[in-house]
């Protein structure tokens, strides 16, 4: 499937999500709109297939050259709030309404779709089949690292720099050692479990 660009008069905007993994961090989602006659079709792939030097590249061409694009994101309360799935479809709504351009067709990565009032189809596997959920995923990826970046610098001793909020070793024993911070999924098993033990570790020091 390669619907490019807004051939035939339908426009069409990708979808796709990165973050709905990881015990910290904000779910981000990206929706785009390329242009048919973008040089760089046929180059967009899953951003987790992609170099980081490559995915920088094709960011910011996308940010010049893409019909219309936008990136939005779920916060940490709405995902402990709504459950990740919830919160997912949300920032995706939210990157579909904010676009520029308005599509007539939107495909979404995945098997499900957020509530739209445009035609929307799920893809599974649509990073690797759809340039423009391609494009997406590298948009949502390359923000979402800068993001967790930032967090890093507040919050060094979880190195979110490195794992970019997923459950890797090292970030689980920062979780164990320091107990969860702002930034941690609250409703996430191993993020909840730390807290149950800080919370019952402080009740046998009373």
């Amino acid at each position: 499937m390669n619907d490019a660009g807004s051939g035939h008069g339908v426009i069409l905007a990708g979808v796709d999500e990165v973050g709905r993994g990881p015990l910290a961090g904000p779910v981000v989602t990206a929706a785009v709109i390329l242009s048919p006659d973008d040089p760089f079709l046929g180059r967009y792939r899953d951003s987790k297939k992609v170099a980081e030097k490559k995915r920088l590249k094709l960011y910011h061409h996308l940010r010049r050259h893409a019909v219309a694009y936008a990136v939005s994101m779920a916060s940490v309360e709405e995902i402990d709030r709504l459950n990740i799935l919830h919160a997912t479809m949300l920032a995706m709504r939210r990157s579909v309404d904010a676009l520029g351009v308005k599509p007539t067709r939107v495909l979404v990565d995945g098997n499900r779709v957020p509530l739209l009032a445009i035609p929307a189809e799920a893809v599974v596997g649509g990073d690797a089949s759809v340039q423009e959920i391609a494009a997406a995923s590298i948009m949502a990826k390359v923000v979402r690292d800068r993001l967790m970046q930032k967090i890093h610098a507040k919050f060094p001793v979880y190195g979110f720099a490195g794992h970019k909020g997923y459950g890797t070793a090292g970030h689980l024993q920062a979780l164990r050692e320091h107990g969860p911070c702002i930034w941690h999924r609250s409703s996430f098993a191993p993020v909840a479990r730390c807290m149950l033990n800080t919370v019952q570790g402080r009740g046998t020091e009373i």
